[in-house]
């Protein structure tokens, strides 16, 4: 079984479809999103729900994880209102929704589930990857945990694929074995997607560029 994993989405529902509808085999390969689905784009209700329905319709086989983004959204609805989050994207994402009729808390609530992390044999991914001076990297609300971090990562035996911070292009990290492939698509540049093979080989990377309809 190999993986396609694609990179931060930012609400570019239609640039994400395009990417998974021209690349994604169902039959031999698992789909990873690697967290922020929302925010800043101009398309986030679409964008969640159509993951909500691939998730439903190919449980196995598709794996939406949290990112910081989702996080932030999580803690505006239901602890206390995060200006933070409404500032970052999330005033714009409420319009959204207001604006197709969707409801964002139960979005929101769907989001809050998702995983940290996906691990296999030869692989790990996350939104912002294990830092080497993490006393716990699955705290979510810490600057160094798996959704924030943006310190040195560790090399943890395996390859490491993360998004979380924009790069022009997809940036490899030699010591801890480490790709990040945030290409900045809703800052208008493109979306990465990257196949896996089963025992962590990079077969390719693939990129779609943003489409103006998300901007």
């Amino acid at each position: 079984m190999q993986f396609l994993i694609i990179g931060d989405v930012h609400g570019c529902f239609h640039t994400f479809r395009t990417m998974a509808e021209k690349n994604w085999d169902k039959e031999t390969e698992t789909l990873i999103q690697l967290g922020d689905l929302i925010d800043r784009g101009k398309n986030s209700p679409q964008m969640v729900s159509w993951a909500r329905k691939l998730s439903a319709d190919y449980p196995n086989r598709v794996h939406f994880l949290k990112g910081n983004h989702e996080h932030e959204m999580q803690q505006h609805f239901f602890h206390e209102p995060n200006p933070n989050w409404l500032r970052q994207g999330g005033a714009e994402t409420i319009r959204q929704y207001e604006n197709e009729k969707r409801d964002c808390r139960d979005d929101a609530a769907w989001l809050s589930r998702l995983p940290l992390f996906f691990e296999s044999s030869h692989l790990y991914v996350s939104h912002a990857g294990i830092s080497e001076v993490a006393q716990d990297p699955m705290a979510e609300g810490s600057e160094f945990g798996i959704l924030w971090n943006r310190s040195r990562l560790k090399n943890i035996g395996k390859l490491q694929v993360i998004g979380h911070t924009p790069r022009e292009r997809p940036i490899y990290d030699a010591t801890a074995d480490a790709w990040n492939i945030d290409t900045g698509a809703a800052y208008g540049r493109y979306l990465t997607g990257v196949r896996i093979s089963g025992s962590g080989e990079v077969l390719e990377f693939l990129k779609v560029e943003t489409d103006e309809r998300d901007l």
